[in-house]
């Protein structure tokens, strides 16, 4: 009874805090620490000391999954090479100048486990950065990377703490560590890719939501769990099965089952999140403790968390000043390079004309050609610039995971309390500090969002295109149901009148007044929506569209598919 009044305590304190955050406009995320600081410091409140592992492999494999089913496979492309550099080379440069800072301050802890707290501090947590990005209108293409950092950068973390663990008892090489971190990454990059295929084809052979979703809330620890085994990245494996399984799901699962995995998985992404930075709160006062009881005193240790907390802070500014002229490099090159594009795009068409190329060959370079057109017209129109990079170099907050890897330091590990309070402090401060002023720092730095006009047209024109190879399989006239019987023209006539307002909105639903056409009208729009499904994934592989534009589409097809699937339940 006592653990069941816990849980419903825990979550009714989570709803209550958060809704008061959005009506004073501050980041959940951090309003749940605030609230777990002070909660720590009261009278009769225990102590509470999360097991690492319970956020490790427990909490952290289906927040990530969550977070990556949602990430557009063709922005994280686009931007792989920015979000790399985030997540792996700013996360090594991160951990070797902490761990070098922490060995000249604490004499006696020595290089490894130096480098081991450093690893620690290194990861940041994107979840309130975006929180805050998302409600201001930062631009796609900033969250997409912020994002895309917050899920690679963990693994990046917690191979390198385990590198540098494991050199405490051992002579460990800087190329050994370089072997076991690329052996690592790729390895859970296969069993990620692996486990993300086979989850979309296998859970395509169920016709039930409810038996969708049940799978999918154990895919990530059916990803994290063999690559663990192998000694790989368990986090990147899942990372890579959320994103496999959110480019294929399109394709493979019924609108419904979509549609009640992702409202399922919001939720669950909800009470995780919050309940792992209420709980990072509440710790504090144990952290506290554990520090004042040995080692150097409570001001020492705090001074030293706040320098590392300057470093982290200054070296990511550091770092994402040549990141961003890289980006503005990159778009300069790819605005130069259109007039050779247009010669290139002009020579395929008049071999396609000419029957120079097989039909194989004049697909595989359509497709090649037109993505890297796309890419190259990406990185002209969603160039961010400067201002963009203020408010990616003030989005290093660190979370909850750097708070449990501390805990996972070794029990032998010289000034362990100590460690822990130190990555407490990094977290705290940064989570604080730069959480709280962030609206400030993105209203200061007047950055564009997103082109609100020209994505209305680029909807309207993925709309047109959609539709018009809809309409031309309702004119065919060979077009038959299954068993061969032709379409009533009543029903052909309704799909052409639904699919000339399809750009406008959505299809009338005054189909119960059809009783005696119902099959004809849900075989027929089944099949139109069929054909556009294949539409838009076409558009997705070229890359025609923005990834916002594709996704709202995408939206309104699982929407109308999933009506359409009531009806015929009704039926």
């Amino acid at each position: 009874m006592e653990l069941t009044l816990v849980a419903v305590a825990g979550i009714v304190s989570i709803v209550v805090v958060a809704a008061l955050s959005h009506r004073i406009g501050v980041a959940a995320p951090l309003s749940q620490v605030v609230v777990g600081t002070a909660l720590s410091f009261l009278p009769g409140v225990p102590h509470i000391v999360i097991e690492p592992e319970l956020v490790l492999a427990g909490v952290l494999p289906p927040l990530l999954y969550a977070a990556a089913v949602r990430m557009p496979a063709q922005d994280f492309r686009r931007d792989f090479k920015a979000i790399a550099g985030l997540a792996v080379v700013l996360v090594v440069l991160t951990t070797l100048g902490a761990g070098f800072l922490f060995n000249a301050l604490l004499p006696g802890l020595g290089l490894a486990s130096a480098f081991a707290l450093g690893a620690i501090i290194s990861p940041t947590d994107a979840v309130a950065a975006t929180s805050v990005g998302r409600r201001l209108g930062l631009p796609s293409r900033l969250l997409t990377i912020l994002e895309g950092e917050g899920l690679v950068n963990d693994a990046t973390s917690l191979v390198l703490l385990s590198s540098a663990i494991a050199a405490t008892t051992a002579a460990v090489s800087f190329w050994t560590i370089g072997l076991d971190f690329l052996y690592a990454v790729v390895a859970a990059t296969v069993v990620g890719i692996v486990i993300g295929q086979l989850n979309v084809r296998i859970r395509a052979l169920l016709k039930d939501s409810i038996l969708n979703t049940a799978i999918s809330f154990v895919l990530p620890f059916v990803a994290f769990i063999p690559a663990e085994a192998i000694h790989a990245s368990g986090v990147l494996a899942v990372v890579v099965t959320g994103v496999v399984t959110g480019h294929q799901s399109p394709r493979y699962l019924r609108a419904t089952d979509r549609v009640t995995e992702a409202i399922n998985w919001s939720t669950v992404s909800f009470l995780l999140e919050s309940g792992l930075f209420l709980l990072m709160g509440l710790q504090l006062k144990t952290v506290l403790d554990d520090a004042h009881a040995s080692g150097p005193g409570i001001a020492t240790t705090v001074g030293i968390g706040l320098l590392a907390s300057v470093l982290a802070i200054g070296a990511r500014m550091v770092y994402v000043a040549p990141l961003v002229a890289g980006q503005h490099r990159d778009a300069s090159r790819a605005e130069a390079a259109q007039p050779q594009v247009d010669a290139v795009q002009a020579r395929l068409d008049e071999m396609i004309q000419s029957d120079e190329l097989s039909e194989r060959q004049k697909k595989r370079f359509t497709v090649r050609f037109a993505k890297r057109k796309s890419d190259l017209k990406f990185q002209v129109a969603e160039n961010f610039g400067w201002r963009g990079g203020v408010v990616l170099a003030w989005s290093g907050m660190r979370g909850a995971v750097t708070v449990a890897a501390a805990q996972t330091l070794p029990a032998d590990t010289p000034f362990r309390p100590q460690l822990q309070l130190i990555a407490f402090i990094v977290a705290i401060t940064t989570l604080l500090l730069q959480g709280l002023t962030l609206p400030w720092v993105i209203r200061k730095a007047q950055v564009p969002g997103d082109d609100r006009a020209a994505d209305r047209e680029e909807f309207g024109d993925l709309l047109t295109q959609m539709s018009a190879s809809a309409l031309a399989h309702v004119d065919d006239p060979d077009l038959r149901m299954p068993d061969g019987t032709p379409y009533s023209p009543e029903i052909l006539d309704r799909a052409r009148q639904e699919l000339a307002v399809r750009q406008t909105r959505p299809a009338a639903r005054a189909t119960a007044s059809m009783v005696g056409l119902r099959e004809q009208y849900v075989q027929l729009r089944t099949e139109i929506l069929g054909i556009e499904r294949q539409e838009l994934l076409t558009a997705r592989t070229l890359g025609l569209y923005s990834s916002r534009v594709l996704t709202r589409a995408q939206d309104a097809l699982d929407s109308e598919e999933a009506r359409v699937s009531r009806f015929v339940e009704e039926s």
